[in-house]
């Protein structure tokens, strides 16, 4: 394959890729689109297994050039854009439901329908909490907090997520992608079975995503998920939340705003694993600050059952039960393979559903590729995007294309909030040996007046020998928003020189990054001589 980039730990958990001599070689493709299921002179060299009986090679038709199983971000995105180039499409997904299962799911998937969409809707709402309380010091007169009603926030968010699915289902009728109700299982390497309905396809797309996973232990049907906490009748007043990733501190954040007594549990010593050392023990402070309750190297060892719908939780730690409204599992994803028919076809996946997957997302059976969370490369909706368009373009528009994992930029919608790019200081330094840290922690001006406590981290890494800035990172409001247009430079590979040489917007916290100039400190790989 090549060198492959060197990427921060957070981000290499899932490339995982197989053996060259596994696959076939796939710098001999040309395109592969038959017109919508028209007979053509073109075909992709994959290996000569995916041409027998392929449309375009004169020996039979398929009833699709491309079925794809998922219509999440993902799928859609592969599927509409094969179909533009001229493939005949179709992709089988679940009935639409807000928590995902065997049997439901919906047009979407995670991101769109209990993911990504509906939690950031919650974080605003919880947000709102917070401006009642800053505006007394901008001269808005002090008044009782209104009250808030859980009931008509989750109703908002459910009519939200029905119209954004209804567009989803546009967004494929408008491409001429035919939706296909029902479970969708590999009979065979060219064969899609949907709820006893079989198909036949030249090319299989496996964009199925994850389901949360909660690990075994007594109380475990006590407990509930991301899903469930998108879609609960009633907002717990005390909630205890498992896990201390991505999904764990950002409902630790929500529930926390909207007056919930939160306690957040796991196993490690130290919130977001893989993300750099100084974000995590930031937003641990800022979290604590705001009166959640962060218990590293404790985890619950059993749920009982209590009145009044209570959960007690008996830890790792010992001592006396302590009582939740709910317990709250965010301990991880597992990929959503099961009856998915892998074996039928001679797909690998690993010993945790994995599937393995080359730098073109084409797994070991030359014809079946697969996107997004089922191959856990990096887990985030725009990565499933850009794989998704990546099998479209390699498959159907003549250009084999590799997605690019290298300086993705990702946000953990926590309070305050981080985004990032790049390299942590650990993998930085790893990698390039010899590094200029900047830092810079500040109150942004909203809070010199409104009296919160709540301050700002940010952080640049360059690497020494280059001058090129291969890491950074922030804590603070607005992050996300300002990372994406760093995230651009970053990718393009800017200097420091270049960031310094850049006027800021006054008065701003992203000028910050702009204009930081003293560094913070210099620090080198340990040479170890032999």
């Amino acid at each position: 394959y090549g060198v492959l980039p060197v990427l921060p730990a957070r981000l290499q958990r899932g490339l995982r890729h197989l053996p060259l001599s596994s696959l076939s070689p796939l710098s001999a493709f040309t395109s592969a689109g038959s017109g919508r299921g028209r007979k053509t002179n073109t075909t992709t060299t994959i290996t000569a297994a995916s041409a027998v009986n392929g449309n375009g090679d004169g020996n039979g038709e398929y009833d699709y050039d491309l079925f794809t199983i998922g219509a999440g971000s993902g799928g859609v995105r592969g599927s509409r854009f094969a179909a533009s180039y001229g493939a005949k499409v179709a992709v089988a997904e679940l009935p639409f439901a807000t928590k995902a299962s065997l049997t439901e799911g919906g047009v979407g998937g995670t991101c769109v329908l209990r993911g990504c969409v509906p939690k950031k809707l919650l974080v605003y709402g919880s947000e709102f909490a917070k401006e009642f309380e800053d505006c007394n010091g901008f001269g808005w007169a002090k008044f009782d907090k209104p009250e808030h009603s859980w009931e008509n926030l989750i109703e908002s968010k459910n009519n939200e997520i029905l119209r954004l699915t209804g567009i989803y289902k546009r967004i494929l009728d408008n491409n001429k992608v035919e939706l296909i109700e029902g479970r969708g299982q590999i009979v065979d390497q060219h064969t899609v079975s949907v709820d006893g309905k079989t198909f036949t396809a030249k090319y299989i797309m496996i964009a199925t995503g994850g389901l949360p996973f909660v690990p075994d232990m007594p109380g475990k049907d006590l407990v509930i998920t991301s899903d469930d906490a998108l879609d609960l009748p009633t907002m717990p007043k005390k909630i205890a939340i498992v896990g201390a990733g991505f999904i764990a501190v950002e409902f630790a954040g929500i529930f926390n705003s909207f007056g919930a007594d939160v306690k957040l549990f796991f196993r490690g010593d130290k919130i977001l694993r893989g993300f750099d050392e100084e974000v995590r023990d930031f937003l641990t402070e800022q979290m604590e600050e705001k009166g959640i309750s962060v218990t590293p190297k404790t985890v619950p060892v059993e749920v009982i059952s209590g009145e009044d719908g209570k959960k007690g939780v008996i830890t790792s730690a010992g001592g006396d039960v302590e009582w939740f409204d709910e317990v709250m599992y965010a301990t991880g994803r597992k990929p959503n393979v099961e009856q998915l028919g892998l074996e039928n076809a001679g797909v690998k996946a690993n010993e945790r559903g994995v599937i393995e997957v080359n730098e073109y997302s084409q797994t070991n059976v030359s014809n079946i590729f697969a996107v997004g969370d089922v191959t856990d490369r990096i887990n985030l909706t725009p990565v499933a995007l850009m794989e998704g368009m990546a099998v479209a373009n390699t498959l159907f528009n003549d250009t084999p294309t590799k997605p690019d994992h290298e300086y993705v930029a990702s946000a953990v919608f926590s309070q305050p909030p981080v985004g990032t790019v790049g390299y942590t200081e650990a993998d930085a330094l790893e990698k390039f040996g010899s590094l200029k840290i900047f830092t810079s922690s500040f109150r942004p001006l909203k809070n010199t007046i409104s009296g919160s406590t709540e301050r700002s981290f940010m952080k640049i890494i360059v690497d020494s020998a280059s001058d090129k800035v291969v890491g950074v990172h922030m804590v603070g409001q607005d992050s996300a928003e300002i990372m994406q247009g760093i995230a651009i430079a970053v990718k393009m590979g800017a200097t420091k020189a270049d960031f310094d040489a850049t006027v800021g917007i006054h008065p701003t916290a992203a000028e910050e990054f702009v204009t930081m100039r003293s560094v913070t400190r210099e620090v080198a790989k340990e040479v170890v001589k032999v």
